[in-house]
């Protein structure tokens, strides 16, 4: 483990780091279950503060930039995050617990890269342009600009705080915006620590902003419900996405949310086995399980399902737990103590329902981090689809396991859900994987693959799952306003 240091986290508004004038609470290390700092959080005053910060920065240096301009500054900004690789590393591990080995290929990469790629997106996109004739025998001209949104609201989940924060912060700023952003309570650091490096890099004050704090009846709230903000993005809970939903709408401000999902996984008896328990593995129990489009429904035809179990058990029951910053720990711990709780009430809750334990079940003793936010790879069979388990995301490294005949089956199946967000299909029958990823009604289908993303294509998820596409072109869509500019002549 690192030594335990402690840390103070402040807010950053108006390029300052500021002690907020709200409540402050302890930051806990998920691996051992003790506080290693504290968070000084954002009072109304505070949050209003960073929204009039952002609010004058788009009038100011920033508004005036030219697109060449801010897309130097991105791509700056991306080396500047990778320079300081390991403070982003360390802050990162020690908020969420999740293992270097998983951080330091994903997590910290991934926030620095959201910057190139939207700068090279901006650098690069295109508008339309129409002739027309008029009334009268003349020529008009239409085309459109792109001009910026506002000052947006980013609300950031816990579960890669890094990672989904620039994947929000990055196109807002490509476009021309301002940002607040809110962080999740269990996850501050990479945020705030964000702030260093925009100042060091040269962008203008007030352009980017971080407020810490809950949500109800503290910062969370304060952004959410502030009149002068102009349009929001969210990914978590689809709760707290109806709540920002039903706050945006006293305006009319635009939202992109990406909410809860029971993904569902296909596994047809052509499969390769081999290959396809690899990523179910991955789809299931990485990071923990706390991954949106992580798989907590599975689906295995018959013909290969007992073969198919006796692989999945191997695979759950060798993931090596320990300290995180060790490179051969391989799973974490969940977040926190309230999370803890709710995944170890739906483990209970499928013992009482009848579940069949197939794997895991139950909380490991790790050696030296005994209070930590431990939770074991679980897989059930044996439980009805109506069953909580089948049909409430859980967000935790545990999935049910059902046989199905025929592949109509399995479509009616994994469409059995208000989510649907993501899927995975695994055959080698190429028609059959084009007749099921077009069926299943979801914002993403893999085939024989899982969380292998190109970040210019579309992201998010159908019904309960959210609104709204981000990603390439998608994303400038949603943080900018296309201007159509019609001259006759």
């Amino acid at each position: 483990m690192k030594a335990d240091t402690q840390t103070t986290i402040l807010n950053f508004i108006d390029g300052v780091f500021q002690a907020g004038t709200g409540e402050t609470y302890a930051n806990y290390d998920p691996a051992t279950g003790k506080p290693f700092g504290e968070v000084l959080a954002a009072s109304k005053s505070d949050v209003d503060a960073a929204v009039g910060a952002a609010r004058a920065a788009l009038k100011g240096p920033w508004g005036t930039l030219a697109t060449a301009d801010r897309v130097a500054l991105l791509r700056k900004l991306a080396v500047a995050i990778n320079a300081r690789f390991d403070d982003f590393l360390e802050a990162e591990i020690r908020d969420t617990g999740k293992p270097r080995s998983i951080a330091s290929h994903i997590d910290i990469p991934r926030g620095a890269a959201n910057f190139d790629v939207f700068a090279n997106q901006i650098a690069v996109a295109s508008t339309e342009t129409f002739e027309m004739g008029t009334p009268d025998g003349g020529t008009a001209l239409n085309y459109s600009i792109r001009r910026p949104k506002g000052v947006i609201g980013v609300i950031c989940p816990w579960n890669l705080p890094l990672l989904l924060m620039t994947w929000k912060v990055a196109p807002a700023l490509a476009c021309g915006n301002t940002v607040v952003v809110k962080p999740s309570e269990h996850t501050p650091a990479t945020a705030t620590l964000l702030g260093e490096v925009m100042n060091a890099v040269g962008i203008p004050r007030g352009v980017y902003n971080v407020v810490h704090g809950h949500g109800k009846d503290s910062a969370g709230e304060f952004l959410t419900t502030h009149p002068d903000v102009d349009a929001y993005t969210f990914t978590g809970e689809t709760k707290t996405g109806e709540a920002i939903m039903a706050a945006a709408s006293k305006g009319v401000r635009p939202v992109s949310l990406e909410l809860g999902g029971k993904n569902a996984g296909i596994v047809f008896d052509d499969a390769d086995l081999e290959a396809t328990l690899e990523g179910i593995g991955r789809a299931c129990f990485a990071n923990t399980g706390q991954v949106c489009l992580g798989t907590e429904r599975l689906f295995v035809q018959r013909g290969i399902y007992e073969r198919f179990l006796e692989g999945f058990a191997k695979k759950a029951a060798g993931y090596r737990f320990g300290d995180p910053f060790d490179e051969a720990t391989t799973m974490g711990p969940l977040v926190s103590a309230e999370h803890i709780e709710k995944v170890s009430g739906y483990y209970d809750k499928a013992g009482r329902a009848g579940a069949e334990v197939i794997a895991g079940g139950g909380r490991p003793q790790v050696a030296g981090l005994e209070d930590g936010y431990w939770i074991e790879p679980t897989i059930w069979t044996g439980l009805n689809r109506d069953a909580a388990i089948v049909t409430e995301e859980i967000f935790g490294p545990c999935t049910h396991v059902m046989p199905f005949e025929e592949e109509e089956e399995a479509i009616a199946e994994a469409n059995a859900s208000p989510y649907g967000l993501a899927t995975s299909i695994w055959t080698t029958d190429l028609a059959r994987a084009h007749r099921t990823a077009g069926a299943i009604e979801v914002g993403i289908a893999w085939v024989n693959s899982w969380f292998l993303r190109d970040l210019r294509t579309p992201f998010g998820g159908a019904g309960q799952s959210g609104i709204g596409r981000e990603g390439g072109i998608h994303s400038l869509e949603f943080y900018s306003e296309l201007r159509n500019v019609c001259i006759k002549y």
